[in-house]
């Protein structure tokens, strides 16, 4: 039997196949560019932005995708929870095209209740009697009360400057000459009530004197004396706004300005230290322990930056510590993020980066030091042990 090698195929193209898929091509273009067209021309308040995709893909998590994944290869299913069920396909294209979660009420009420989304947050660790009606809270000020002719004038001040050092004893451990925790103030001005005479609207609690950075001071007094270099910067972010013609609205915007030169010129800051206060009321922000009063500490992170791990991983063991000994203090940790606030505060700049609300409008600076002291306390604990794991790698480096 012979086989013919010079075998020949014809294929036979009709023009009838080549004229409909040109046809479908310009279809398709002229479909997108009307898409594109459309987009564009809405009003800014109904385009589509990054942060609406954003606020859509929140709620498609790893474990939503991993168990959309059992569907169609059921060996995943081993690896779930013994009676977990997977999502329905119609709760999840509810929550992406809506943002509104049936089973958080704040999905949609935030957008119809006027001053709801200040409420807006996640409790990633819930401290003692922590739930979503206590959430820190900070409100722009009126803007009449940062005027200079406008400040409150101050009372209750007496002995406040005196700082009583006693005879702290060496500590064991130092950093020398290297300065490693910076210490700064985003909303400089935020004061409280019991300094400001006349005054009894949270929101108005601002003074240009009186205000977070003092805590600052003593924070750091009390860190230098356990050995850890510190810096306390009292830029006035209020005034840096006000000289740019900057809404308060800017801060952090303006404060990371600060903050950069602040690392750029230091390169042993390591640990970044927002000091705020909370607006929230005294029964909200204040606990007794052992015979004394404390204003509470709630540690905020921002979700929307490359640190958020390494900067809750920190704030949780703050928190762990301070509930073991002084229960209650910590009101947990708080994520925030989304268009009605930062989402960062400036926390992308360092894995050791925290804002920390101390106590609220109410609360004394007797109160807000002996906070300052129990963090202290704990924080260089976690410093120098994170010390001991990084001074092996150093010394050889400098060996080299």
């Amino acid at each position: 039997m012979k086989y013919n090698r010079a075998s020949s195929f014809v294929v036979t193209v009709q023009g009838t196949s080549i004229l409909n898929f040109f046809l479908v091509i310009t279809l398709l273009l002229l479909l997108i560019f009307s898409i594109s067209g459309l987009i564009t021309s809405l009003n800014p308040e109904y385009r589509i932005k990054s942060s609406s995709v954003n606020s859509a893909t929140t709620h498609l998590n790893g474990k939503i995708l991993f168990q959309l994944m059992t569907s169609e290869n059921h060996a995943f299913k081993q690896a779930l929870p013994e009676g977990e069920a997977a999502p329905k396909l119609s709760n999840l294209v509810f929550q992406a095209s809506t943002n509104i979660n049936l089973d958080d009420p704040r999905s949609l009420l935030g957008r119809e209740l006027p001053g709801f989304s200040l409420f807006d947050g996640k409790i990633l660790v819930a401290g003692e009697g922590t739930n979503y009606t206590n959430l820190p809270i900070e409100s722009p000020p009126p803007q009449e009360v940062l005027k200079e002719e406008n400040e409150a004038s101050i009372q209750n001040t007496e002995g406040l400057e005196e700082t009583v050092e006693g005879d702290k004893p060496t500590p064991s451990q130092s950093t020398g000459d290297r300065k490693m925790v910076y210490i700064y103030f985003t909303h400089t001005r935020e004061s409280f009530l019991p300094y400001l005479k006349g005054v009894t609207d949270p929101n108005s609690a601002q003074h240009s004197k009186i205000n977070v950075t003092k805590i600052g001071d003593h924070l750091m007094s009390e860190l230098e004396s356990l050995g850890i270099g510190t810096v306390v910067d009292k830029t006035d972010i209020m005034t840096n706004l006000n000289k740019k013609g900057l809404k308060y609205q800017k801060s952090y915007v303006e404060s990371r300005k600060v903050v950069e030169a602040a690392i750029s010129s230091n390169r042993d800051l390591t640990y970044l230290i927002d000091i705020h206060r909370d607006s929230q009321r005294r029964e909200k922000t204040t606990i007794n322990i052992n015979g004394k009063s404390y204003a509470k500490l709630a540690f905020v992170i921002g979700a929307e930056n490359p640190n958020y791990e390494k900067n809750v991983k920190l704030a949780s063991q703050i928190h762990q510590k301070l509930k073991e000994r002084y229960p209650g203090l910590s009101r947990g940790i708080i994520e925030k993020a989304g268009a009605s606030t930062n989402g960062k505060f400036n926390q992308d700049l360092s894995g050791n980066a925290m804002l920390i609300e101390f106590g609220g409008v109410d609360n004394t600076f007797e109160e807000l030091n002996r906070s300052a002291d129990a963090f202290a306390e704990v924080f260089s604990e976690i410093f120098w042990e994170a010390e001991k794991v990084h001074s092996p790698v150093d010394e050889l480096a400098n060996e080299q």
